[in-house]
C-alpha cells in the first residue's frame, strides 16, 4: 500500500484564509461578533442562566429583523409595490419561523432550574423589550401605557412614538388594496393611527371578495401569507406562556406584571383578525 494513501496529511488550506490579520478578522469586522460575544454577563452560578440570556438576546436581533422587514414591505405598500411588499413578507416569515424556534434552549426549564437565576434579573421582563413593543405597534396593537413606559430613555422613546404615530403595517396593506379597487371603508382609513386596530365588517367583505375571487391571485396569496405571519406570531406568544407557566406556574411577574395571566390575555389578541373571521364566509 502507497504510504502517501495510507496515513492521514495536514488537511489542505487556502492561503488566503490562514494569512495573519492586520487587526481584527474582515468577518468580525463586518458581523462584529466579538461584540456579539462579550454581552453575556450572567450574575449567578445557575448552568442555566446562561442559556436565558443568549436566547433573550438572539430574540432581540430577531425582532430587529422582523421590524425591518416589515418596515420594508409597509414602504413598498405605500408604494403600490406590491412585489416588493411580498418579498420583504416573505423574508418576514423566514424570520419569524427562526424567532419561534429560539424558545427551545429555555423551553423546558423546571420551577428549581429558573429559581436558580430569577432573582438576578430584578424586575427586568421580557415585555419591556422596545424592539418588540415596536413589532406591536407595526402590527397595529397600539398602546399608549406601554410607550409611556419608555419615557425614562429618550432616544428610545421617540423612536417608538414614531412607530406609535405611523400607520401600521396592516393599515398600509388595507390603503393598498382600497387603491386597487376594494371596498375598504374610508372611515378605516381615516382613523386615528395611535388607537389599536379592531376588526371591521367592510374589511372583512373586501378580504371576502379576494378570497372568493381567482385562487391564484397575487391578493389571495397576500392575504395567505399575512395569514401565515399572524398564526407564527400567535404561536410565539403561546410558547412564551408555556414556558413561563412550565419555568413559574401562576407567580407574579419580574416586573411587578399579572405574570402568567397578563401574557395569556395578551396571547389572546388577534392578529389581523379579518383574515380569521373571513374564513367562516367563503
Amino acid at each position: 500500500m502507497n504510504d502517501r494513501t495510507s496515513t492521514l496529511g495536514d488537511p489542505v488550506t487556502d492561503d488566503a484564509l490562514t494569512r495573519p490579520f492586520t487587526g481584527a478578522s474582515p468577518y468580525d469586522t463586518y458581523v462584529h461578533a466579538s461584540v456579539l460575544n462579550s454581552l453575556q454577563h450572567p450574575l449567578t452560578e445557575a448552568p442555566d442562566e446562561m442559556g436565558f440570556l443568549v436566547t433573550s438576546q438572539v430574540m432581540e436581533l430577531w425582532f430587529t429583523l422582523i421590524v425591518h422587514e416589515w418596515r420594508t414591505a409597509r414602504v413598498a405598500f405605500a408604494k403600490d409595490d406590491l412585489p416588493a411588499a411580498l418579498d420583504g413578507l416573505m423574508r418576514s416569515r423566514r424570520a419569524l419561523t427562526a424567532l419561534n424556534g429560539a424558545w427551545t434552549p429555555i423551553a423546558a426549564l423546571t420551577p428549581a432550574q429558573f429559581n436558580g437565576f430569577r432573582a438576578a434579573f430584578g424586575k427586568a421582563s421580557g415585555f419591556q423589550s422596545a424592539m418588540y413593543r415596536h413589532m406591536e405597534f407595526l402590527l397595529g396593537d397600539k398602546s399608549a401605557a406601554l410607550l409611556r413606559a419608555h419615557r425614562g430613555d429618550p432616544a428610545v422613546h421617540e423612536a417608538l412614538a414614531e412607530t406609535y404615530r405611523e400607520p401600521s403595517l396592516y393599515d398600509e396593506v388595507l390603503a393598498h388594496l382600497h387603491r386597487q379597487g376594494l371596498p375598504v371603508p374610508r372611515h378605516v382609513l381615516e382613523r386615528d393611527m395611535t388607537s389599536p386596530y379592531t376588526a371591521d365588517p367592510g374589511v372583512t367583505e373586501a378580504w371576502r371578495q379576494i378570497y372568493a375571487g381567482p385562487q391564484h391571485h397575487p391578493h389571495l396569496a397576500l392575504g395567505e401569507l399575512l395569514t401565515d405571519i399572524a398564526e407564527l406570531v400567535t404561536r410565539w406568544r403561546f410558547d412564551h406562556v408555556l414556558v413561563v407557566r412550565r419555568a413559574m406556574g401562576a407567580k407574579p411577574g419580574s416586573a411587578g406584571s399579572a405574570g402568567l395571566a397578563w401574557l395569556e390575555e395578551r396571547a389572546a389578541r388577534p392578529v389581523f383578525p379579518e383574515l380569521w373571521e373571513v374564513r367562516g364566509d367563503v
